[in-house]
């Protein structure tokens, strides 16, 4: 082993590590007067006893299950103080926009949970490089100001997750500044060393082992900016476990975001959802949920879904992103296909359990929806509806809701929030850190808010109408076949309710027909309700259990058409 500081150990012993972590974080007692912790079982959290503007559950459901998210790159929302750099205390100045807090306005967006993309102090613009864990990047505030923004949110019943950049730090992190230039330093077994270079290439053919100066190489999957940590290091989990502790009780965040999650411990060149990964993942949730049983866990597991559900099922997190459904979403609306998406929402439902998925249409590491969408309004429209509508947990692009386009490479896609028309558009009285898009003097919040017929208020129609219909949170998912290979249309079912939700993807009209036989609905007479539209259409009557029973011969669905009906037994 004189050639790597890294050393592969079993199971048994990565599990007793994680305890070992575990209960050195704790506070009181010293570790030889702790219980053993037991294996990590399925957590069940209990049913709420009183009532709480943030509920933990119900319906069997987590609070998750119930939330519409908001991803910000806190650099870009909106800055307070004049230096061109979002921050902290511009998101508090912007809360309202994404709820105001009050259940009888309609004029904000209807959000209740944010994401923050990292806000540690770190060696470059994104954040994903670290250099300490324990406080906030300055240009972005201070610890006082993310508490503040903690309490403003959660007054509004927004819950706030951070991400969790654990897989790597930045090689200007001090752990790694002194274990790179003393063999002998404490750190050096925090990271992964090796004498010789062992030659092979990283999951997308990129280079992976970094040439130090004193000799030897160093292992970051990402880049040699991002050296990994070695979690087989007692050590590593002990202070991940004191970092998370730290955040979820000093601070008081919601939730993680575990960035990079499948590349966690590497074996040999597999060096993405290894044995180990999975196994100190499950140890680490078992942790958390015993030091706050609300609190979220969501993994970026960037695979297959065959891959990703493994950490769900396998209690490692609670949510992971579903890559898969993005792409098929985008992909079937560009070329019109209906049965792409079709056949991505039905697989997936059946595939992850009790709704246990985060759907989105693009985040920070992708080309933005309008611009996958080429720049085509309509279709970003429906892109909306899918999102909001399929089941699983949505997560939201700050800007999304407006259309805000950008292009790789990455700073294009993260530019500054558009709010209105004024010079900088009212994200800064300064210069922004980065160029704003050149449209956002007709493309802008102000401007999109007060269009009836804006995506942005398509946006904030479709979340008021989540958040005020249990059947788009947690509903049953029921595909109908449309025999069009152009049209979808799905139920969202349960015991208050069933939504019909509705599209034409094509490019021909056709009747608006829809077979909702026995086997689909229970043969009942049903009020119909219009909850949206893209055309006129009226509430009615309908009666469930014949072929064809709906609108025949009543309608014709344009190209791009919409509809989402409540239907209720009389």
């Amino acid at each position: 082993m004189n050639s790597s500081f890294k050393i592969y150990v079993p199971f048994s012993r990565i599990v007793l590590l994680g305890m070992l972590a575990l209960l050195m974080g704790c506070k009181g007692n010293p570790v030889s007067s702790m219980p053993q912790i037991a294996e990590p079982t399925a957590f069940v959290i209990p049913s709420p006893t009183s009532y709480d503007p943030m509920p933990q559950t119900s319906d069997g459901f987590y609070w998750w299950n119930k939330v519409v998210f908001y991803e910000i790159f806190v650099r870009s929302f909106a800055d307070s103080n004049g230096d061109g750099i979002g921050d902290l205390n511009g998101i508090i100045q912007k809360l309202d926009y994404l709820n105001d807090g009050n259940p009888d306005t309609d004029s904000d967006l209807g959000i209740n949970a944010i994401w923050l993309m990292p806000i540690y102090p770190a060696s470059s613009y994104h954040g994903y490089d670290v250099i300490d864990y324990y406080d906030i990047n300055p240009q972005y505030g201070t610890l006082e100001d993310l508490k503040n923004l903690l309490s403003k949110a959660h007054q509004r019943g927004i819950r706030v997750i951070i991400d969790f950049v654990i897989n790597h730090t930045s090689s200007k992190h001090p752990w790694f500044i002194d274990a790179r230039s003393n063999p002998a330093s404490q750190y050096r077994a925090w990271y992964i060393w090796s004498i010789e270079n062992p030659g092979y290439s990283g999951p997308w053919g990129e280079r992976v082992w970094h040439f130090n100066y004193n000799g030897q190489y160093y292992y970051g999957v990402f880049t040699a900016e991002m050296p990994d940590l070695n979690f087989v290091n007692a050590k590593v989990t002990q202070e991940v476990y004191k970092i998370a502790r730290f955040w979820i009780e000093d601070v008081g965040v919601d939730g993680f975001r575990v960035d990079g999650a499948r590349h966690l411990i590497e074996d040999g060149k597999i060096q993405a959802n290894s044995s180990a990964t999975h196994r100190w993942f499950e140890q680490f949730q078992f942790g958390i949920k015993q030091m706050n049983s609300q609190f979220l866990t969501i993994g970026e597991v960037w695979d297959s879904n065959f891959a990703a559900v493994k950490y769900v099922k396998n209690d490692a997190f609670d949510l992971v992103f579903d890559f898969e459904l993005s792409e098929s979403i985008l992909a079937g609306l560009n070329r019109s296909d209906a049965k792409k998406i079709s056949n991505a929402l039905e697989f997936n439902f059946k595939l992850y359990p009790q709704f246990q998925k985060a759907n989105f249409l693009t985040n920070h590491d992708m080309n933005r929806a309008m611009d996958a969408l080429l720049m085509d309004v309509n279709k970003a429209k429906l892109a909306a509806i899918l999102l909001l509508t399929s089941p699983g947990v949505p997560f939201i692009y700050y800007g999304e809701e407006i259309g805000m386009a950008g292009s790789k490479p990455d700073e294009n896609i993260r530019k500054p929030m558009q709010w209105d028309s004024s010079v900088n558009s009212g994200f800064s009285n300064a210069t922004p850190w980065q160029s704003l898009n050149s449209e956002y003097k007709v493309n802008n919040v102000a401007e999109l808010r007060v269009d009836q017929n804006s995506l942005f208020t398509l946006y904030r129609e479709l979340i008021q109408l989540r958040n005020g219909h249990i059947s788009l949170q947690t509903g049953e998912f029921i595909l109908i076949d449309t025999k069009n290979t152009g049209i979808i249309a799905f139920l969202r079912k349960s015991s208050q309710e069933t939504i019909l939700v509705l599209i034409n993807l094509g490019k021909e009209k056709v009747p608006l027909t829809l077979d909702l036989s026995v086997g689909t609905m229970p043969p009942e007479k049903y009020n119909a309700s219009v909850l949206l539209s893209s055309f006129q259409m009226d509430d009615f009557e309908m009666d469930a259990g014949k072929s064809n029973s709906l609108f025949q011969g009543e309608k014709i669905l344009n190209p791009e058409d919409y509809l989402l009906i409540s239907l209720q037994k009389k």
